[in-house]
């Protein structure tokens, strides 16, 4: 088979599950374009931003079960099922990957998947037969640290593990809680959200890391797109399991609520074949 890119993807508020949009169509695209230009994937490797330890943590148990770990939601959501299997195998490797780097990692026999890694793949691979094995990771990394620790993973691309990345693109909750009460999926794209959004394809389409890479100082609106930093610092894992400074391209562009960009990112020289795939 094909490398396989690695992605970003934002996946929104949980009621993605329910009520798709424009980025769950996408996602129902996503699976199918990369078994046809790529192959099924063999297994995923997810890193969520809601998946959060204080040292690397592999989810290596047998079988995963799905964590509802939101509330407020209709009781539709709940009843949700992404009971995947999970990848004990593929967690020695990727130990032994990132000893290779330097990388200490833990592994924990437990099982679950959180909504930053069900939602998107409920949509992408509703057959629910592909191992996934999450990777916890440290939010006190830097975009840099995690940028190495995905380098460390690049070979997995080429023996069929799909790394995943799911965060979200901008994540300000404060901005976008009245358009949420008002039902306003589809209000306009914010001028803040629309910069922030095109700094980064423009900077990903040029593969220009050292801007990247200090997206805190550099992005325009930054602070203000993203108070905190976890639902953006998947994106740097994603981009260096593709190897030394790849392109970044963006693969869909969408916005919820006028604020919450829904935008997807394959990293890396396969992401325009990727991106042939989901036109065709």
């Amino acid at each position: 088979m094909n490398p396989l890119p690695p992605l970003f993807l934002s996946h929104g508020s949980p009621m993605t599950a329910l009520e798709p949009g424009a980025a769950g169509g996408f996602l129902r695209r996503l699976g199918p374009a990369l078994d046809t230009a790529f192959g099924r994937p063999q297994a995923i490797l997810a890193i969520s931003a809601h998946s959060l330890t204080r040292v690397p943590v592999l989810v290596a148990g047998a079988r995963h079960e799905t964590i509802h770990d939101f509330g407020g939601f209709p009781d539709a959501l709940y009843r949700l099922r992404y009971d995947a299997p999970g990848a004990p195998a593929l967690a020695g490797r990727v130990q032994s990957l990132l000893a290779g780097a330097g990388i200490a990692v833990h592994r924990d026999e437990a099982g679950g998947l959180d909504h930053g890694i069900w939602t998107p793949l409920l949509h992408a691979y509703p057959q629910v037969d592909l191992p996934v094995l999450p990777l916890a990771w440290p939010p006190g990394w830097s975009a840099a640290q995690l940028f190495a620790l995905g380098h460390a993973l690049a070979p997995l691309a080429a023996e069929g593990v799909l790394v995943l990345a799911s965060g979200s693109i901008t994540h300000n909750l404060r901005r976008i809680v009245g358009a949420m009460q008002a039902g306003a999926v589809d209000a306009p794209a914010t001028p803040e959200s629309t910069a922030f959004r095109d700094w980064f394809a423009s900077r990903g389409a040029a593969a220009d890391w050292a801007a990247l890479l200090d997206w805190r100082a550099q992005a325009p609106y930054a602070a203000l797109m993203h108070p905190t930093d976890e639902h953006l610092l998947p994106f740097f894992v994603a981009a260096g399991a593709a190897g030394d400074a790849p392109e970044a391209r963006r693969v869909h562009a969408s916005i919820e609520y006028g604020d919450l960009g829904m935008d997807a990112y394959a990293f890396g020289p396969q992401a325009a074949r990727l991106e042939q795939a989901l036109a065709g």
